[in-house]
């Protein structure tokens, strides 16, 4: 009944103030309409009223976006006689109304967004049973046994569950691949994570043929396991020890439950936060999705599963088949089966695992080609508007996910459309400068604060400009093949594990110095036709700012595909652990602040930094560490002299693969410091700092380009990005003290 008001009081304001919008009244009457509602908006941010008031708010805006759909369609668009301006103003004006469209689905998606309590916590006689799926292909030794480790370390019963670690490099089918180099590959790869696994505790499995991607090798494990609950985990997401305890318990309150999904939380920057230099300091991209648009899918049971870090029933899984292998996203695919089945699922928002992020640009861009061609296939090979046992909201809600993936497409139109006023003279936009004010102009600004009013804590404003411009340019075509020919899209591995020794140009950047060469020569005509054509000076400004608009998302675009060099220490995390450090005879207390599965930072006890030397060799022991813990201290060295401007010592970790539970123990026994951090971060921007921060990049990236294009070293070169500890993070250490011989 609530929803009920709540949503009935959107739609009658909506209604009643549509009525007025048809009304004949000139572009006064509709500007003042648009301050009382913009004014009414801004008294509903200023006193952060919500609940009730979200979807008094949201009303209040459809009717300013409303008012200027209604005006862009009556009385903006060419005649047409007039085909040279009409077909290319069509398009301009169906790619605005895509845009109406898809901000009208995403506010009903996010209008009640669902906070989920804890899980209950159960006894250890009924936990249900449980299977750990690690799928992978090509990933690093070091990587897999940080996340083996973590998941084997994991707080459960351990005559409960049982860790699997699925190689699809290592199938039948590689070690006796024609090629005898690929076939040794092949062979060696099985040998060390077998090797891997029995120094861990975890289960070696592969299969015969590498068939369906990552479904496929899913299912090969899921039909020879018997465990009640699956869980996924990507190779390189290490989860936290409380995972289990954390979603396992859902379960048992809803019998139809087949999903917990969790965040994906990433302890390196992706190439955009790297490049720009932004990580630790503005929220991530995917935490718009994961911190607001999924509790959004989750007031309407259509939270769905994202291939990692998520819990599933098994006798769902049985019932559709296993994981879908249809389209290239099985995640998805696999959650629209099962809600269309009338099964449940769950979100929770607290990260409770820690990945990586593609490190250049080509991997990130591979990344998101697939992520957009496996959710063009859904829509196309079963499309959610006609997917037989959905709701309504669901249906809508995996339509959101589905069409948002077309924005390719439209911003190519709005890069293009100021090009054809400018430089060709087509009237693909026809309005006066007080009716462009009046309407656009108020709908730019009520669609500013909607954005800032939903999402503002974790997008700051021009950012998502940015991420879709960088990613269309390559998305474009991929989008193209799977409308010729859906069902021809392979999955890719992404690459991840990349070390970048020096800065250089990704070799995918040249297409967008072209770009931006031609909005450049764009702006320099504006100008001269402003100069020189006074009769339409005033639509030469609109559109020209336009351009300029284009232009500096473009400047920013060349930082981004300008790659900074990095040293890969796969994932790191800010800590808050106190440890021992053993030199011979001599023990020093300290506490650890940051920490990789290659190294530290110890901020050590009064006086402790002088007692050590550069190459030193000791053993870390962590404090209160599980007695069950086979191997309880780490080897290390000195990897610097003298402390670091916060007083730290750099430590290297010179580990073999039995180590990895005592690092996984030091680095995912406890996030709790990681999500305060990214809680931290999750700060709104003001649209005036956030303009600030682009023009700067857009002035500053160009320079940087083309100096690492020449050989040269680039300009505002970016501090080495990692996720800080925060103030006073480290906990107290001891006094140092010498240990004498069978203390």
């Amino acid at each position: 009944m609530r929803d009920l008001l709540r949503y009935a009081t959107w739609l009658a304001i909506v209604v009643a103030m549509f009525v007025l919008i048809a009304q004949p009244v000139g572009h006064a009457a509709r500007f003042s309409l648009s301050i009382i509602v913009i004014a009414l908006l801004g008294a509903i941010m200023l006193l952060k009223l919500d609940g009730f008031w979200r979807h008094i708010f949201l009303a209040l805006a459809s009717v300013v976006i409303l008012q200027y759909a209604y005006w862009r369609t009556t009385s903006t668009l060419p005649p047409l006689e007039d085909l040279y301006s009409f077909i290319p103003g069509v398009i301009l004006y169906a790619a605005e109304m895509y845009c109406i469209l898809m901000l009208g689905i995403s506010l009903f998606v996010v209008a009640d967004p669902i906070d989920r309590p804890r899980a209950p916590q159960l006894a250890d006689d009924e936990s249900p049973t449980v299977d750990v799926f690690i799928p992978t292909y090509n990933e690093d030794r070091e990587i897999l046994a940080l996340t083996v480790a973590a998941a084997r370390a994991m707080d459960y019963p351990s005559d409960k569950f049982t860790v699997y670690l699925l190689d699809d490099g290592g199938t039948d089918q590689k070690r006796n691949a024609d090629d005898p180099v690929a076939a040794a590959q092949a062979k060696e790869r099985a040998a060390i994570l077998k090797d891997l696994c029995s120094d861990l505790g975890a289960v070696y499995m592969t299969r015969q043929e590498n068939v369906h991607a990552k479904a496929g090798n899913l299912n090969a494990a899921l039909w020879r396991t018997h465990a009640d609950l699956v869980v996924v985990f990507d190779a390189d997401h290490a989860p936290e020890r409380n995972f289990l305890r954390e979603t396992v318990g859902y379960f048992l309150e809803d019998e139809r439950l087949f999903l917990v999904q969790t965040p994906h939380f990433f302890s390196n920057p992706d190439p955009i936060e790297r490049n720009l230099g932004t990580f630790g300091r503005m929220p991530s991209e995917n935490e718009m999705f994961y911190g607001k648009i999924q509790k959004g899918l989750d007031r309407w049971n259509a939270s769905f599963f994202c291939g990692s870090a998520a819990v599933l029933r098994r006798e769902a899984l049985e019932e559709v088949g296993g994981f879908s292998g249809i389209t290239i996203t099985e995640d998805c695919e696999t959650a629209l089966e099962l809600h269309a089945r009338g099964w449940n699922s769950l979100y929770i928002d607290k990260p409770l695992i820690s990945g990586l992020q593609p490190e250049t640009f080509a991997s990130f861009v591979g990344q998101r080609s697939r992520w957009c061609q496996g959710m063009v296939q859904i829509l196309m090979l079963k499309n959610p508007l006609f997917k037989r046992g959905l709701s309504l909201p669901q249906r809508l809600s995996y339509i959101s996910s589905s069409l948002f993936w077309f924005f390719p497409f439209v911003r190519a139109v709005f890069f293009v459309a100021p090009l054809l006023f400018i430089l060709f003279d087509m009237k693909i936009f026809v309005a006066s400068f007080e009716d462009f004010f009046a309407y656009t102009v108020m709908y730019l600004i009520v669609g500013e604060m909607v954005r800032s009013y939903l999402y503002g804590s974790v997008r700051w404003p021009w950012i998502s400009e940015l991420y879709e411009y960088v990613q269309s340019v390559y998305l474009f075509q991929a989008i193209i093949s799977v409308l010729l020919k859906p069902k021809s899209p392979t999955f890719k591995v992404t690459a991840k594990g990349v070390s970048l020794k020096q800065d250089r140009l990704s070799e995918l950047s040249l297409p967008y110095f072209i770009i931006f060469g031609i909005l450049c020569f764009t702006l320099f005509v504006a100008a001269y036709r402003y100069n020189t054509e006074p009769e339409i000076s005033s639509l030469l400004l609109i559109v020209g700012a336009w351009n300029w608009m284009n232009l500096m998302i473009a400047g920013c675009a060349l930082g981004v595909v300008t790659e900074r060099s990095q040293d890969l220490a796969g994932v790191e995390l800010p800590l808050r652990t106190n440890v021992e450090l053993q030199f011979g005879e001599t023990v020093l207390r300290g506490a650890i602040t940051e920490a990789s599965a290659k190294g530290a930072k110890l901020i050590p006890a009064q006086g402790a930094s002088r007692m050590l030397r550069k190459g030193e060799y000791g053993r870390l022991q962590l404090l209160n560490v599980s007695s069950t813990m086979l191997v309880t201290s780490l080897p290390v060295s000195i990897a610097g002299g003298a402390p670091d401007e916060d007083g730290a010592i750099a430590l290297r970790f010179d580990a073999e693969p039995y180590h990895f539970p005592i690092i996984a123990e030091l680095l995912m026994h406890d996030m709790s410091v990681v999500r305060e951090q990214r809680a931290l971060r999750q700060r709104p921007k003001s649209m005036i700092a956030g303009s600030i921060r682009i023009l700067r990049w857009a002035i500053m990236c160009p320079l940087a380009a083309i100096g690492v294009a020449l050989g040269g070293k680039p300009a505002d070169k970016a501090e080495p990005q990692r996720l800080k500890p925060l103030a006073g993070a480290a906990l107290a250490a001891a006094p140092v003290r010498h240990q004498e011989a069978g203390e």
